[in-house]
């Protein structure tokens, strides 16, 4: 058996001067805000720590004042002694360049995870990597402050879709309840994340709505959110979550397939499922990826056929799962 991840990492963060945190490309609430945490823990061990990603902050998290130093860009591999890389499933997807002779740190909690890194730690069975952080602190002899612990907290809250997904495990909320006993406040994350919206994002939300199409026998329900409409409406982001939340409440439904159009004949597909229904496994049919219930790829063409055509053969692969249950389980 090998040396345990976690006391490899701890080591080394201990032994570096200054290190930097990164995430995948379109951060999410769980990186961003583990990537404050582990800023903040090596602060307390007297490291310089920067947090540089690829692309900007996303709403709602663009607001969060504790965010506004995080760095948008390349990092300058010389500049620092190590590089940790927060659920990226290889170096790529951070966006990130000339990381090669880097000393790199791999944290992720995606079981597609190919391990790249000087040191990789992959746990699918965590239920967000903010949680495995929260582990991390243990190992690096720190007791997270109530900022840390509040930033961990807000990691785990979002990536469990507040405690809705079938990721809120007994290990997700008893971190949960830990990190509140260490000082995190449950209200104030939740009306950070969910009390934050625009009229104009209400607005946007009755149109995606109205493009609710069922198909699948009722099992798949498909949203589409054109250009037009963000625009039209001054929408430069927007935090879209609550729109899949509501698709995937209608009963019978297993998957929603958000259609986001990025640009000319180009729509980002956002997958969320429930039950046995493997929103990965369709993901990675279209060169995408991500979790189990939380995936996403990117296609190309026209809208009308996209729309005739993707669906369709998401159809075909939820019905190829239930034939053979195998097919459709986490590798």
């Amino acid at each position: 058996m090998g040396a345990d991840p976690r006391e490899l990492i701890a080591a080394r963060l201990k032994a570096s001067r200054r290190f930097a945190v990164t995430s995948h490309l379109r951060p999410d609430g769980d990186s961003l805000c583990t990537a404050l945490a582990l800023a903040g823990m090596g602060a307390l061990l007297g490291k310089e720590v920067d947090i540089v990603n690829r692309d900007p902050t996303p709403v709602p998290f663009s607001s969060f004042p504790e965010l506004a130093g995080v760095r948008v860009g390349q990092i300058r591999a010389a500049d620092y002694d190590t590089i940790v890389l927060l659920e990226c499933a290889d170096v790529s997807r951070s966006g990130q360049e000339g990381l090669d002779g880097a000393f790199k740190i791999n944290i992720d909690h995606h079981y597609s995870n190919t391990p790249y890194a000087d040191i990789n730690w992959i746990d699918p069975e965590a239920p967000a990597v903010g949680e495995m952080v929260f582990e991390l602190a243990r190992f690096l002899g720190v007791r997270p402050t109530p900022g840390i612990a509040e930033n961990l907290y807000c990691a785990i809250f979002s990536d469990t879709g507040s405690f809705h997904f079938s990721n809120t495990t007994p290990r997700a909320l008893a971190a949960a309840t830990e990190l509140a006993r260490l000082g995190a406040s449950p209200n104030r994350v939740a009306e950070k994340i969910y009390y934050n919206n625009r009229p104009e994002k209400i607005l946007l939300l009755g149109r995606v709505l109205s493009s609710l199409v069922m198909t699948g026998g009722g099992a798949i329900a498909v949203i589409t959110m054109h250009k037009r409409d963000t625009e039209s409406l001054g929408l430069r982001e927007v935090d879209t979550e609550d729109m899949t939340t509501l698709a995937r409440s209608i009963q019978g439904v297993e998957m929603v397939m958000f259609f986001k159009e990025m640009g000319p004949e180009t729509y980002r597909v956002s997958l969320r499922s429930k039950g046995s229904a493997n929103a990965a496994k369709v993901a990675e049919h279209f060169g995408g990826g991500g979790h189990v219930h939380a995936s996403g790829f990117t296609v190309y063409g026209p809208y009308e056929r996209l729309i005739r055509e993707v669906p369709a053969t998401v159809e075909d692969l939820l019905r190829d799962a239930r034939l053979d249950p195998n097919a459709g389980r986490a590798g």
